[in-house]
């Protein structure tokens, strides 16, 4: 048997092939420890670099620890910087061997040379070992003062990471005073930014604990500091610059003059070849003149030029970034941007989510004189090789179209996309033509003469088939071959897999039924056979309705699903105009990228019980978790789409928990279900008694479909309750408000309206805060300028302990107030919300 072959030991220093090598390492380097001889620092470099790639690839050199520390006591900035690197990567993970570098790192801080008294402070900074906070105290004084401004930078940024590691040794060693007099005096703008970064931080923090802290804050965004900030801007670096206008966005000036300084002293930031600074500098203009109509539109146009130039420059991710800001911008004032509407066309070598970013710019610039163009350049991209772009362009020209710009002409270009023989493109145009059939019915002849060339058998998208099945069914009358196609789909029942269709299909059948009888009763009993025995919920629940509504009365059932229409006026936004407010006070952060506020994707943990509010230097508690944020239900299939009935006078907002991963329970169809033949003659045969009465067993369903019974003797009203006593002496502070806020869910969301003598007297928030707690209703926190007001309030029960939260935000201009409650007591909410609406209808009255 032959030997093994001896394997060869890799010569990569990043490789190394077994454990000898650190140990060889180890040795070398305690030869050279303290060595002084010519060479020796070259020798100990190599071995650093060693040691450095073998920590870098995740091999073990703890071991070696000792002798590194040893090896530092050289005057080599490089085997320093290294050294420094090896300690702070080890000293977290072993509190036992930083205790070894504590004298070394204590030595280098008072170095001759600078460079390294920073580099060990920044390196003994960053151990993070709460034992050693004790060793931090003394360089950290000593590095505020230092003569260099390297150093004092390292120091502003070590006090941030003191007081993380502990807060109260931070606090009584006095650091956040020494740094905002650094802040206040200091020469070099780095050590002020640094000192700003590191005070904002720790304020926020600690504003939650101290009165004293809060009113340090206030003074953080005073008319002197900030102009300080703002005559020193141009010394300041790029990244600098943006902390500093993220203050100012949040000042706010006594008088429009200080709002024309400052915008003033802000001009030429606009110019600035950072895209950073720039889209800092609007937020600071858009702010300010929130409350200046006119002046606020002269800034939209103002930032125009800088914006359109920064698009068109740089790498697409930046393009994107800027583009998104513009696309916020562009959808709150459409008609400001509207000759500029070319700087919006796609560019064939942009990437998809730019172009589609631009193409959402386009549908919201078109107006009356610029509509022509736009949709001929949408046409164009609707041949375009991107699918998804292509698809996209076809619902901007609908889009267009709903907004009444030139629709003859958008129709016509609709009606040629249905005959380019492409399915996406056959697919996106049924979907608009169906909206545009919502909202011009006068259009319905030229649609449905090329809508009834389309075969149902090439169309395979659900949305698409769901839209050409509404249109046979609503205008089956003008569509010859309206019952023979339904029939066919009808009898391919079981080959159809997308729910939104089959219940579409269902409705058409039974609007084909009343407008064309005989050619569809063979369909209707067929369709509400395979209904009844649909496995979905939802197709089940609402055949089972349309045959009760047909066993009840032939009439009845006609009004009920084909009612006289009236067109849709305006088609529902997909998102509430709060939010997005909410993402326009944002500005300049990635809520404009994602299209969703903050709170919607940042970790509760990350925004902290306390934060800025964007609007002025008050503390404002945040937003409920995202936990408790219940978003949009996404409905695949319902009644809402169809033409809007002429009884449908007021908008009901109902739940809806639909969804199409839902499995129906099992179901005993022996009552119910009978044979399709069956099903037929009981349509025909119960148009002949319109009167017929309901069986004694089905009232309370037939009366829950609102079928005209009489309904039954109405109880005796329950006595009134007592009314609610609240506390007047209640207390909660702001860490339990926070912590009841995430985790109650919300019991009451409502609108109220505010007197006129409300609004009037409402100039300031501390008015309505002295109104309230006259009323034992307490204020925790508050913020806001004229017109938008938001407060957050708190209560008690007289007798136990429940307690209920209020978040509360009042637009003056349109005097309603938003109104949410969280309770201990849910039973509670209501006599709570009666007292608190009966208090805020009292604001401002004599």
């Amino acid at each position: 048997m032959a030997p093994p072959a001896i394997s060869q030991r890799s010569s990569s220093p990043s490789q190394p092939s077994g454990k000898g090598e650190v140990a060889d390492v180890k040795a070398q380097l305690r030869l050279l420890a303290g060595s002084r001889a010519p060479g020796a620092d070259d020798s100990k470099r190599e071995l650093f670099k060693k040691v450095i790639s073998y920590m870098t690839i995740g091999i073990d050199v703890s071991s070696v620890f000792g002798e590194m520390v040893m090896c530092s006591a050289t005057s080599d900035i490089v085997l320093k910087k290294m050294c420094y690197l090896y300690v702070g990567n080890y000293a977290k993970v072993n509190p036992d061997l930083a205790l070894l570098t504590i004298n070394f790192l204590q030595r280098d801080c008072k170095d001759a040379d600078p460079m390294i008294r920073g580099l060990a402070l920044r390196s003994l900074c960053s151990l993070r070992v709460t034992n050693l906070v004790e060793y931090l105290v003394g360089p950290l004084g000593a590095g505020l003062k230092d003569n260099n401004s390297y150093v004092r930078m390292v120091a502003a940024m070590g006090v941030l990471k003191l007081y993380h590691i502990s807060a109260s040794t931070c606090v009584d060693a006095d650091f956040p005073a020494m740094l905002k007099h650094l802040l206040l005096n200091d020469p070099d703008t780095q050590v002020v930014a640094n000192c700003l970064s590191a005070l904002q931080e720790i304020w926020s923090l600690e504003g939650s604990s101290s009165e004293e802290v809060s009113r340090e804050r206030e003074i953080l965004l005073s008319k002197s500091v900030i102009y300080y900030l703002l005559n020193r801007i141009r010394e300041f670096s790029e990244w600098a610059q943006c902390l500093v206008l993220e203050l100012v966005a949040k000042y706010v000036p006594s008088d429009s003059n200080e709002i024309f300084d400052v915008m003033n002293l802000l001009e030429d930031r606009l110019q600035h070849a950072n895209g950073a600074v720039v889209l800092a500098t609007i937020k600071v203009f858009l702010h300010l003149t929130l409350s200046m109509t006119d002046v606020h539109q002269q800034v939209y146009e103002r930032i125009k030029a800088p914006l359109l130039t920064l698009v068109s420059s740089g790498s697409p991710e930046q393009s994107y970034a800027v583009l998104s800001h513009l696309h916020l911008l562009v959808m709150r004032a459409p008609f400001i941007f509207s000759s500029d509407y070319k700087h919006f066309y796609c560019q064939y070598n942009e990437p998809s989510y730019v172009k589609k970013l631009k193409l959402e710019m386009l549908t919201a610039v078109a107006n009356e004189s610029n509509t022509y163009e736009i949709v001929t350049e949408l046409c164009e991209y609707a041949a375009n090789v991107d699918i998804p772009i292509a698809r996209e362009s076809i619902r901007a020209v609908g889009k267009i179209a709903l907004q009444q710009y030139d629709v003859n002409a958008i129709v016509d270009r609709l009606l040629q996309f249905l005959e380019m023989e492409k399915d996406y493109v056959t697919a996106e145009a049924l979907v608009l033509v169906k909206d545009l059939l919502r909202k011009y019915p006068q259009w319905s002849q030229d649609c449905i003469a090329v809508v009834g060339n389309i075969s149902s058998n090439n169309v395979q998208e659900p949305k698409a088939k769901a839209a050409l099945i509404w249109m046979l069914g609503e205008y089956s009358q003008d569509m010859h071959d309206a019952p023979y196609i339904l029939e066919g789909l009808v009898e391919n029942w079981e080959d159809e897999h997308s729910a939104e269709v089959r219940l579409h299909l269902l409705t058409a059948v039974m609007k084909c039924f009343f407008k064309r009888p005989p050619e569809t009763q063979n369909s209707l009993g067929a369709a509400l056979a395979a209904g009844l025995a649909d496995f979905h919920q939802d197709v089940h629940d609402r055949t089972l309705f349309y045959y009760r509504l047909l066993q009840y009365d032939i009439s009845v059932a006609e009004r009920v699903v084909n009612p006289p229409k009236q067109a849709v006026s305006v088609f529902a936004d997909t998102q509430s105009s709060e939010i997005k407010d909410r993402i326009f006070d944002e500005f300049n952060s990635l809520s404009v990228v994602y299209q969703k506020p903050s709170y919607m994707f940042t970790h509760k943990e990350h925004r902290g019980p306390f934060e800025f509010s964007d609007e002025i230097g008050h503390v404002s508690i945040g937003t409920e978790s995202a936990d408790t944020v219940v978003p949009a239900n996404r409905v695949e299939a319902n009644d809402k789409d169809l033409l809007l009935s002429t009884s449908e006078k007021e908008e009901t907002k109902v739940p809806n928990n639909n969804s199409s991963a839902y499995s129906a329970p099992s179901y005993d169809l022996t009552s119910v279900s009978v044979p399709t033949s069956q099903l037929s003659d009981l349509v025909i045969s119960n148009s002949t008694v319109p009167g017929h009465a309901p069986q004694s067993s089905s009232f309370a369903i037939d009366d829950l479909l609102g079928l005209g019974l009489p309904a039954a003797p109405a109880p005796a009203p329950a006595p009134s309750p007592p009314p609610l006593k609240l506390n007047p002496k209640a207390v909660l502070d702001p860490t339990t408000f926070q912590q009841k806020w995430r985790q109650l869910p919300i019991s009451l969301s409502q609108d109220y309206s505010i007197n006129p003598q409300g609004v009037a007297a409402l100039t300031t928030p501390q008015s309505l805060l002295k109104h309230m707690q006259g009323h034992s209703i307490h204020c925790i926190a508050s913020g806001g300028k004229s017109p938008n007001f938001k407060f957050f309030f708190f209560a008690q029960k007289a007798e136990g302990s429940s307690t209920f939260l209020v978040e509360c935000i009042v637009n003056t201009s349109s005097a309603k107030a938003q109104i949410k409650i969280k309770a201990d007591d849910q039973s509670a909410t209501e006599p709570f919300s009666s007292v608190f609406q009966s208090a805020l209808s009292k604001f401002g009255m004599p």
